[in-house]
């Protein structure tokens, strides 16, 4: 009796070895700290689970026995479902598997935005001083980080951590900040009216990831746009630029006939009279340079640039773009609404996007040898559309003796391969030292404009992102031609595609690589039915009445077949 009683002790005694095992295996991975005693308790379980196992294989009935093998299926088919589960929960975490249905694409990032943050370099950090978790902007900041493990978020709530708000300058609830090494900077405030937005996050991430800044010139005293506020001028185009890590400035050629050093685009905005003939030497010496230059020519007006358009294989048509198809959309015939566009990097994603262009004229396109020449603006097909010749009629109608038939060609992007002994002009500078020049050509000389200093929301570390000098020579120079100015102006820069296709053109023609391009904020299609009182009563009378009358007349019928 005694010997029985001392087997079956030494049997309970064997369990403590799962039971350890477990024990150690909860422990770590709990605390997520395999530390001395964790290890401690999973050793001594499998030691005493080892120990177990061999006194049992001494008994040679012990093996073949039926219970041993049912148990031993058992435990084989538990570790096999955890092993599985185990599988499935790590692919998972590690691959995403994810449908976006909307129509619009509501719930994806843009391809600029995933671009930007697939090559992300080093940890960036949202902190959102909130206490109020919106599902809206936590998927977008999900969608961000499973971009890359660089990207993290987190929520804070300003009252609990007062010394991380003190850190950041936190005013309000809603702040939303973005940190990257010693740099920090806000990117908005949101609250129930607004929610946190793709486009901003994008073009902030791109700032603080980037030490340089590209200049952009407006040329002035033509009568062009002017850099303000108000009705005429392009305050919102320049904003943004400004947003996507741009400075901008008004350029006088009169004062000094020659295009500033620091100059990475000069956009030519619009302009109402005629350039001095220095004027438009210094535009070709930039170009010849290496520079890029947008200029946007509306109709009725002469700048004198034909000398520079000729050496690109551009003319300027006189004869208005006319497109009867705006009618419909309160677009009167002379804003032609533009829908095709050209494979180009600036106009590659807009698809059968819209954009609008009041009082266009045409392009007319001449292959030249070395330029490389895409359209970007096209219009519809005649009848839709033609180049109407007869500006005096107050009824447009197409002759065929003087006018044009669609398609026109409203917008071209032009792209020139430098010469070994072309002068390169140097996008981003630091300091206005004049360059050496090469045989035949004017050298560029510095402007007394002050240096670009960051606005006061984008920058709040101690170092702010300064200017570098290009070392790289330019290779190429670049020219966008647009029969059009009206469409960035204050009002219409928001409208459509239209501030798309100004902010990307500055962009392809800053040939900054790592700049993005513009991004369009993503908005559910309206797919509500407007019905008018009859329809409306006829839908009611349909769904209450008719419907139900058919189904009982149709059951009474039944009923009596049957019957």
């Amino acid at each position: 009796m005694k010997t029985i009683k001392r087997k079956k002790i030494w049997q309970y005694l064997f369990l403590f070895g799962p039971f350890l095992f477990v024990v150690g295996l909860t422990s770590g991975l709990v605390s997520g700290n395999w530390g001395a005693i964790s290890l401690a308790f999973l050793i001594a379980g499998i030691v005493i689970s080892g120990l177990w196992l061999l006194w049992q294989s001494q008994k040679s009935n012990w093996w073949k026995s039926r219970s041993t093998q049912a148990g031993t299926n058992a435990l084989v088919a538990i570790l096999a479902v955890l092993v599985i589960l185990g599988l499935i929960n790590f692919l998972g975490t590690r691959y995403h598997l994810r449908a976006d249905l909307t129509e619009a694409q509501l719930f994806t990032l843009a391809p600029q935005s995933q671009e930007l943050v697939r090559g992300l370099q080093q940890p960036v950090k949202i902190w959102i001083f909130d206490v109020n978790r919106n599902s809206q902007d936590q998927e977008l900041l999900e969608n961000y980080q499973r971009q890359s493990s660089n990207f993290r978020f987190e929520y804070v709530d300003p009252q609990a951590r007062p010394g991380l708000a003190e850190k950041f300058g936190v005013k309000d609830y809603g702040e939303v900040y973005l940190e990257s090494g010693d740099k920090r900077q806000l990117v908005q405030t949101v609250n129930e009216n607004e929610r946190l937005s793709e486009v901003r996050l994008t073009n902030r991430l791109q700032q603080i990831t980037t030490s340089t800044t590209a200049k952009v010139y407006f040329l002035q005293g033509h009568g062009e746009h002017p850099i303000s506020t108000g009705e005429g001028g392009i305050s919102q185009a320049t904003q943004g630029l400004s947003d996507k890590n741009y400075t901008t400035s008004p350029l006088n050629l009169t004062e000094n006939p020659k295009v500033p050093e620091d100059a990475a685009v000069v956009v030519v905005a619009g302009p109402k009279r005629e350039l001095f003939d220095a004027e438009v030497k210094a535009l070709q010496n930039y170009l010849d340079g290496g520079g890029n230059v947008l200029l946007m020519i509306d109709p009725n007006t002469d700048p004198k640039l034909n000398n520079l358009l000729q050496e690109w294989g551009v003319r300027l048509d006189n004869r208005l773009a006319v497109d009867v198809s705006g009618a419909g959309v309160g677009l009167g015939p002379a804003a032609p609404i533009i829908t095709d566009y050209g494979q180009h990097p600036i106009t590659k994603d807009f698809g059968q996007g819209i954009s609008f262009y009041r009082l266009a004229r045409p392009l007319e396109i001449t292959p030249v040898a070395g330029i490389e020449a895409t359209p970007l603006l096209r219009t519809k097909p005649y009848p839709n559309s033609w180049a109407e010749s007869d500006l005096q009629s107050e009824k447009l109608e197409f002759n065929s003796d003087q006018d044009l038939k669609g398609p026109l060609t409203l917008g071209v992007a032009l792209d020139k391969k430098l010469s070994a002994k072309a002068q390169s002009i140097p996008t981003l500078t630091t300091s206005p030292s004049p360059s050496p020049t090469s045989e035949g050509q004017a050298s560029p000389t510095p402007t007394t404009s002050p240096l670009p200093s960051p606005t006061p929301e984008a920058q709040t570390s101690p170092t702010p992102p300064t200017e570098e000098k290009s070392e790289q020579p330019a290779t190429e120079a670049r020219l966008v031609v647009l029969g059009n100015s009206d469409f960035a102006t204050n009002g219409l820069f928001q409208q459509q595609l239209n501030g798309d296709v100004f902010l990307n053109s500055v962009t392809w023609l800053s040939q900054q690589n790592q700049q993005l391009l513009s991004i369009r904020p993503k908005e559910p299609n309206n797919r509500r039915i407007n019905l008018t009182n009859v329809q409306a009563s006829f839908l009611t009378l349909s769904s209450l009445l008719f419907l139900p009358l058919i189904g009982l007349v149709t059951a009474a019928v039944i009923w009596w077949r049957r019957r």
